[in-house]
């Protein structure tokens, strides 16, 4: 949002917020059990027939961490929860669609067998030396979340702060 001053007469000086249009809001679920991920089969373009993470956009009124756990149990029909976020992934050019953002989240649970729903055909765990080829930017955000792979989640502390906070690096930022 932008902010654009307003002056009133007799009026104190207030500040109106104006929508700018950005990004698309998406989330990405990363579920690594045993040396398998669990992939989807887009049934729908763009990269329609192709491996994909399961995912989508965030919906209005919707925390990410609520939208990938909704994604990822309409997609395979397993329910998980967000372990830690992978990281944000930004590039102008990762979905065909229009500009898109993307929160990657890595998922822990019951790592039961899934079943295709919503817009996948299929879904499976696939072996992760397998998992290549992917749609949209879903190769980078799984080779950083193999960093994550079978490291066990510190609390780091934020500086000053005291407090502490879930470390969410090796992907960072893209």
């Amino acid at each position: 949002m932008r902010g654009s001053e307003h002056r009133r007469p007799g009026r104190e000086h207030t500040t109106i917020m104006t929508r700018t249009r950005g990004p698309a809001l998406t989330v990405d679920a990363i579920w690594i059990d045993r040396g398998r991920i669990l992939l989807v089969r887009r049934g729908r373009s763009p990269f329609r027939g192709r491996w994909a993470l399961p995912g989508g956009f965030v919906e209005r009124d919707e925390t990410v961490e609520a939208a990938v756990a909704r994604e990822l149990h309409e997609e395979t029909g397993l329910r998980a929860r967000p372990r830690a976020i992978v990281g944000v992934y930004s590039g102008p050019h990762r979905d065909p669609r229009g500009p898109t953002t993307t929160v990657a989240f890595l998922m822990t649970g019951r790592a039961d067998a899934p079943t295709g729903g919503d817009d996948a055909t299929t879904a499976a765990w696939v072996p992760l030396a397998e998992a290549h080829g992917l749609a949209f930017d879903h190769d980078d955000i799984v080779r950083d979340a193999r960093k994550w792979s079978g490291r066990r989640f510190k609390k780091r502390s934020t500086s000053g702060t005291g407090r502490s906070t879930p470390g969410c690096e090796p992907g960072g930022s893209r």
